[in-house]
């Protein structure tokens, strides 16, 4: 496993993050063995929210920590405001409210680095970075980001943070794999990838932010499982939207170039789609929602795997 840092968390961060959307109690045995498969491979940290599984989902991972005794050695990722279908909650009372309730269901006092979930451009970014501090000084969130921000509003929540002498957004969360988001699988996300995120990635080069990228592997597109032959196959939810978001043309192409490198390197079609990911020239930590143990520790081989800047550019249809 490889680690980096982010400003205020005072612990290694494996650049390899575990998502736990599927950990929700359904099988909480099941869930804990992958836990601890992935925590033994090196992964301290994992990517939560306060939305997933009603809630169910902080209350595992926090009797996980329980269980295992290790929470000092973990990193926890919370996010929190997102959306509802009554309204948008971009705003400090549902910040603050989340914030409480993912502290109450982890048991723990407190998150070590702090998303907000969603963007709400049409407020303010003041009273979100302030109210952020607020909950910084308390001790309740250790750091603090945007999860699905465009790199404008969090440069002007950073101007704003630097103007009055507070701690800024130190880390992101965008979409970002090979494949490019031809639909958005949900209001409000923000991809990074492809010719329109040009402008995002030059940004996070400059400023050298941390970014947590969700999806690293196009929700499944680079699991071999999607054909341009059998689209009409899938029924379920998260299988649709992966073939509403990323199976398009342009994507196959990309998905035939990696294929054809994997078999030159003898490796698989993920590794080598994750490895795009890990090789850029940004400060990447990818996000991988792994179901077995057996698909994160191909992810960690992926780790090691480099690719020439000639490849990320032939990979990309760029010669």
């Amino acid at each position: 496993m490889k680690y980096g840092s982010v400003p205020g968390v005072d612990k290694p961060v494996s650049r390899l993050v575990q998502g736990t959307v599927m950990v929700n109690g359904t099988d909480e045995a099941r869930e804990f063995a992958l836990l601890d498969a992935v925590f033994e491979m090196g992964c301290n940290t994992f990517d939560t929210a306060h939305n997933y599984g009603g809630g169910a989902n902080e209350r595992v991972m926090g009797r996980w920590l329980a269980a295992r005794g290790n929470r000092d050695e973990v990193v926890i990722i919370g996010k929190g405001a997102h959306h509802n279908q009554d309204r948008r909650r971009v705003t400090p009372f549902d910040i603050s409210a989340d914030i409480h309730d993912s502290l109450a269901r982890f048991q723990i006092d407190y998150i070590d680095l702090y998303l907000v979930h969603r963007d709400d451009p049409s407020v303010p970014v003041y009273p979100i970075v302030e109210v952020l501090n607020e909950h910084r000084e308390t001790g309740r969130i250790r750091a603090f980001g945007g999860s699905n921000w465009s790199h404008q509003r969090i440069a002007e929540a950073n101007a704003y943070a630097e103007a009055q002498g507070l701690t800024p957004f130190v880390a992101s969360s965008p979409n970002f794999s090979l494949a490019e988001q031809v639909q958005v699988p949900w209001e409000g996300c923000i991809s990074i990838s492809a010719s329109g995120g040009e402008a995002a990635r030059a940004f996070y080069r400059e400023c050298g932010m941390p970014l947590f990228s969700w999806s690293s592997l196009a929700g499944g597109f680079f699991s071999g499982r999607f054909r341009r032959d059998n689209l009409d196959s899938f029924s379920e939810d998260r299988d649709r939207l992966c073939v509403t978001s990323y199976c398009y043309e342009e994507n196959f192409r990309r998905l035939d170039r990696v294929g054809e490198l994997a078999q030159a390197k003898g490796v698989s079609v993920t590794q080598v789609a994750l490895a795009y990911v890990l090789n850029q020239p940004l400060n990447i930590f990818a996000l991988v929602g792994c179901c077995t143990p057996q698909e994160f520790e191909a992810g960690t081989e992926a780790m090691d795997l480099n690719l020439t800047p000639e490849e990320l550019e032939w990979l990309e249809q760029k010669s």
